[in-house]
Order: C-alpha cells, then sequence, then structure tokens
C-alpha cells in the first residue's frame, strides 16, 4: 500500500517516520523549505523509544503525478484549505484519506473536497514539537494512532489499512466507534484548551486558585452539553476522567495550544474553541465560558 504522509511536522514526522522506519512504502509531501531541510538533515525522531535519522521519500504539490493508495493528513487546522489543494493530485477515486486534525471542521471540508466515501476517521495522541533544528522530539512516551470507517464497518479497505499501520512502532487501534472518538477528542481539546489559555496556567495552578475547580467544571459541562446537542455524546466514562484529569490538584497538565500561545506561535483557536461556539450559538445554547475563552484567545492569540 503507497502511503502519502501530508506534512513532516511533529505529527506526520512521527508517525510517517516509523512506518517509513518499519518499511512501509511511505513518501512525504512537505513545501520546498521543508523539503531542503529534510534533505539536508534527514528526517530526525527523538523519542523514549528510541531515536532515528531517515532519508525519507519526499514530494512538494507541483510533483505529484499519480493518486495514492492512502492519504495520511497530519498539518495544523489552520493549514487545511492549503493543504487539500497541494494533495489533490494524489486523490484518486479508490484513495482512503485519514487525517488526523482536532476538531471535526476538516471532516466536512474533506467530503466537500473528496466525497464522502474518501473519508477514514482518524485521531492521534502524541506529545511532540518539532526543535530549532526540525527535529520531531516526542515529549511523552504515548503514541497513538486510531482509525476506522465514520459508519464503524469492518470494510475490506480499512482491515487492508489496519494491516499496514499495525506494528510500525506505535500504538495503532482500528476502532468502530471512531466518530464519537474524534468527538470525545474536541471535548477534552476545548475543555482543557479554553481553561489553560483563558486562565494562564496549568490544570494545576488553575485548581489551587480560589473558584477555579469551579470554573473548570462548569467549562467542561457547557462543552459537554454542546457536543452532546450537536454531535456525538462522549461516554459517560469519558466525562468522569475528563472532569477529575481537568481539576486534579499539582497537575502540570497543560493544552498544546497554551503552549503554541507562549511560544507566540498560531494557535487553533478557531477550530478547537471557535467552531464548538458557533454550533453551540446555531442550537441555541448559552456557553458563557466557552465564549470567554474564545474572545480572549481572539485579543491575545494569532487566530488564522
Amino acid at each position: 500500500m503507497r502511503l502519502l504522509v501530508v506534512g513532516a511536522g511533529s505529527t506526520g514526522g512521527y508517525y510517517g517516520g516509523r512506518l517509513a522506519q518499519a518499511g512501509r512504502d511511505v513518501t512525504f509531501l512537505v513545501r520546498p523549505g521543508r523539503a531542503a531541510q529534510l534533505q539536508k538533515d534527514g528526517l530526525q525522531i527523538v523519542s523514549p523509544h528510541g531515536d532515528v535519522t531517515l532519508r525519507p521519500n519526499l514530494l512538494t504539490a507541483d510533483r505529484i503525478d499519480q493518486p495514492f493508495d492512502a492519504v495520511i493528513l497530519t498539518v495544523k487546522a489552520y493549514q487545511l484549505d492549503a493543504a487539500l489543494d497541494d494533495m489533490a493530485k494524489a486523490v484518486g477515486p479508490q484513495t482512503m484519506i485519514l487525517p488526523v486534525l482536532n476538531g471535526m471542521k476538516h471532516v466536512e471540508a474533506i467530503t466537500a473536497r473528496f466525497g464522502k466515501a474518501a473519508l477514514i476517521g482518524g485521531l492521534c495522541r502524541i506529545p511532540a514539537q518539532l526543535d530549532e533544528q526540525g527535529r520531531v522530539i516526542q515529549m511523552g512516551k504515548f503514541h497513538d494512532l486510531a482509525y476506522g470507517e465514520m459508519d464503524g464497518s469492518s470494510s475490506a479497505r480499512i482491515l487492508a489499512l489496519d494491516a499496514v499501520l499495525r506494528d510500525a512502532g506505535f500504538d495503532a487501534k482500528l476502532t468502530p466507534h471512531i466518530e464519537r472518538e474524534m468527538w470525545e477528542k474536541w471535548t477534552l481539546l476545548a475543555a482543557l484548551g479554553g481553561l489553560c489559555c483563558l486562565m494562564r496556567g496549568t490544570v494545576g495552578e488553575v485548581a489551587a486558585a480560589p473558584g477555579g475547580t469551579d470554573f473548570a467544571l462548569g467549562l467542561i459541562d457547557e462543552v459537554v452539553t454542546t457536543v452532546k446537542t450537536v454531535g456525538v455524546a462522549p461516554s459517560e466514562a469519558f466525562v468522569a476522567n475528563t472532569r477529575e484529569t481537568l481539576t486534579k490538584a499539582g497537575s502540570a497538565h497543560t493544552s498544546s495550544m497554551y503552549r503554541d500561545l507562549l511560544k507566540g506561535s498560531a494557535v487553533e483557536a478557531d477550530q478547537i474553541v471557535g467552531d464548538l461556539l458557533a454550533r453551540a450559538r446555531k442550537a441555541g445554547l448559552s456557553t458563557p465560558l466557552l465564549s470567554l475563552a474564545y474572545t480572549h484567545l481572539a485579543v491575545v492569540g494569532d487566530l488564522i
């Protein structure tokens, strides 16, 4: 199976790199600047699971001349439109598109551009970032990739893709509940991102502040109510775990959006907080805390 990984940042570089290391047929679609860096220094992964430097197959958009069997889309959500343009020639009638973007806005964009049949549901969980040298730095041990047909079916194509993704150096999981799990990840990211960015601190610092726990629980309730109304309801166990995780005393946990904000980088505020808020308003829901978090991000963040 010929795989095209769109993007070679912390996410695409890690999963695509591990797949290439495991002998899969992987090509990276990158912009010219990143291509030059990778050609010079190689794709470098620094990880608790073992460091590696690879010389990956690279493509720029102008050099795509045939479809791939599967496209793994790993760019930031605010880069989605440009990425869809860049990869268009790589998508044929049988190509599977597996996105691991945050939120759910990309689902609508991909299906509008390439059709509902092309989409495979997906999400990843990995604490990673690029350093100043362009190396992929994995900051924790977990490296999960979940995927499945959006309707939960065990199709021949998803089983074939599963066979390629399994045993490739990360924790791969085929699930019949991928749509619910995608909404659950969005729930966590919106609540955690809103909490840390608005309060400008870690989960533990917010919990230690007067009224901090009540604020966190109130924000979680708004997000969960919105997701239950406009999407696929999270499981009770997930909600309970989220409430515990986001109010844990002494926790150093923060969101990637907050870390990006502190670095002065662009943040996915529109896709993680703004889009959920827009759906809540369209459904007639009152979400004052979520609205406050988004207004704050609009003032201090670089919204794209």
